[in-house]
């Protein structure tokens, strides 16, 4: 179908709100179609599609459009990534721009530097040669340039996995069981499934499967009491009120009150009443403070550079620098040592992040386990292994997109040694 000339200019005009990287892409978006209501549902598509692979191939679109105008840089990406031909584009081109993009049709890839190739800026390419081939650096980037599947968590307080999967083909929504998670489904296509009667009560959420293999990790018991100490707005912290069948406590703590708003009407559909979403100031608020060695299990999925989530998010590996990294490095060190305090002896702790390097991750975790002699490192592999999930990734959870076509999830699980 050709593009048309006013499909064109509203995608150049996001796009050059977007490439300002004050703000996730996301967001600008949706503020884009909030201010533009006449675009209908398929210009709409459009915009969206092509902003954000122009995110996840920008190395390459800015090789071959160097000026770095908006538009340019989506007429390269449409003719040499998207498969678009010059024909379909003609009604929306000027006069000079059929050469010129003939001009970019020529153009060699092959051999551009593995930065450019994988799509990711030169210096998270150098951090990850510190442990990868080039050949894996290319495969994982691969991976991280496909868009994201449709992940949903059934929940399994209300309905089981088998029956949403009926009453979902029932809508001709199609799904197949996660390879991993036992209360996982994979959906084909992009269906509206916000607006599902099965998401409306509570009986799914959109949830990685990457993520919701945390909870197993954590493993919480029916009468635990249980910390979910970076909630969000609480995928997880539902999760792990599901697997205790909604008893016990969990406290969902996060410092930021807007993101625990939104937490409010999934829990109040998710039927559960063992979930207590509590905002905090910081990792040494009293809230944290009064349960120091009171806590069973602590789940710290810690804020971290989303590197590992770039399926979805392309727009983070240009607005995350080795600065910001740092600044994450000290702030993932305080809040672990802030969320260790609150175990009983005996008890469990998860660190996670979605994170690509091992900065945040492995170095965070040795570093923590060289300063706190009471605490032992378990193997994962075990621990999923015991709940009957075959996934052997080590003693650390590293999952890999283009391995586990998950997010990229790196989690540890740390035991407070029994006194």
């Amino acid at each position: 179908m050709p593009i048309t000339r006013s499909q064109l200019e509203a995608a150049a005009e996001a796009l050059k709100l977007v490439l300002k990287f004050d703000r996730p892409a996301d967001a600008v978006l949706h503020e884009f179609f909030r201010a533009h209501h006449a675009l209908g549902s398929h210009d709409r598509a459009f915009v969206a599609e092509t902003v954000y692979g122009v995110l996840r191939r920008k190395r390459t679109v800015d090789h071959l459009a160097p000026d770095g105008t908006p538009r340019r840089m989506l007429l390269a990406y449409l003719v040499r990534m998207a498969g678009i031909s010059v024909r379909e584009l003609a009604a929306a081109m000027k006069p000079d721009e059929q050469s010129w993009l003939a001009r970019v049709k020529a153009e060699p890839l092959d051999d551009l530097p593995l930065a450019l190739r994988a799509e990711l800026p030169d210096w998270i390419v150098e951090r990850l040669r510190s442990r990868l081939t080039e050949p894996e650096i290319a495969a994982l980037a691969k991976g991280l340039n496909e868009p994201a599947p449709l992940d949903l968590r059934v929940n399994t307080l209300l309905t089981g996995r088998e029956e949403v999967r009926q009453a979902l083909a029932v809508d001709a929504v199609v799904s197949a069981p996660t390879p991993y998670s036992p209360v996982g489904l994979r959906i084909k296509g992009r269906p509206s499934i916000n607006h599902h009667p099965l998401f409306l009560t509570g009986a799914i959420e959109v949830q990685d499967e990457g993520s919701q293999l945390l909870g197993y990790l954590l493993a919480p018991k029916r009468h635990d009491l249980v910390v979910d100490f970076c909630a969000g707005s609480g995928g997880k912290s539902l999760m792990l009120g599901a697997l205790m069948r909604s008893h016990g406590r969990i406290y969902a703590f996060d410092v930021s009150t807007a993101r625990l708003n939104r937490l409010k009407p999934r829990l109040k559909r998710s039927g559960l009443s063992n979930l207590h979403p509590q905002p905090i100031r910081n990792e040494n608020d009293t809230r944290v403070k009064r349960l120091a060695g009171k806590i069973d299990r602590v789940l710290v999925d810690a804020p971290c550079s989303g590197l590992g989530t770039l399926r979805r998010n392309p727009d983070i590996k240009w607005r995350q620098s080795p600065q910001s990294v740092e600044e994450l490095k000290r702030k993932q060190a305080a809040i672990l040592h802030a969320a260790a305090k609150l175990l009983k002896p005996g008890g469990r702790l998860v660190y996670a992040t979605c994170s690509l390097l091992a900065g945040e991750n492995g170095d965070i975790v040795a570093a923590f386990l060289t300063e706190h002699g009471d605490f032992q490192e378990l193997h994962c592999s075990e621990i999923l292994g015991q709940q009957g999930i075959v996934l052997d990734t080590g003693q650390q959870l590293k999952i890999l997109p283009h391995i586990h076509a998950t997010d990229a999830f790196f989690a540890a699980v740390l035991q407070r040694r029994p006194q």
